[in-house]
């Protein structure tokens, strides 16, 4: 295997929930109004630092279409699909976009001011 060398994006963006790496920005989010099995799903018009797995023919609630699951390159947890091809004219618009699930991805800003205080008992550098 390789290296994997994980993108930094600038700014806000969404993040895989298990491990934190930068999967996506706000400025390519398309839509919030998609669902899956488990619950909501964002379509992106891009993501990063993501591995595409096998495709395969799925029947989903808009028809049928050929995804892939998408994976999270540093930790391996599945985050959703990819749209490769659409089915029905009308979904073409899909093809080639990226839906994480809504409960495998997290705002940054949702635990951005999250702060660690260390409670333990420590002595200063004048106390030994």
């Amino acid at each position: 295997m390789g290296r994997i060398f994980v993108v930094e994006l600038d700014g806000r963006s969404y993040r895989c929930k298990f491990c934190r790496t930068h999967l996506a920005l706000p400025d390519d989010l398309v839509s919030k109004s998609f669902h899956c099995r488990r619950g909501k799903a964002y379509l992106f018009n891009n993501a990063v630092n993501i591995t595409v797995g096998t495709l395969e023919e799925r029947m989903m609630l808009s028809g049928m279409h050929t995804v892939a699951d998408i994976f999270c390159c540093c930790c391996g947890q599945i985050v959703g699909w990819k749209y490769e091809a659409a089915h029905e004219k009308r979904q073409k618009y899909k093809e080639g976009k990226f839906v994480p699930e809504r409960g495998r991805i997290v705002d940054e800003t949702e635990y951005s001011s999250e702060v660690y205080i260390d409670t333990r008992p420590s002595m200063s550098d004048g106390e030994d």
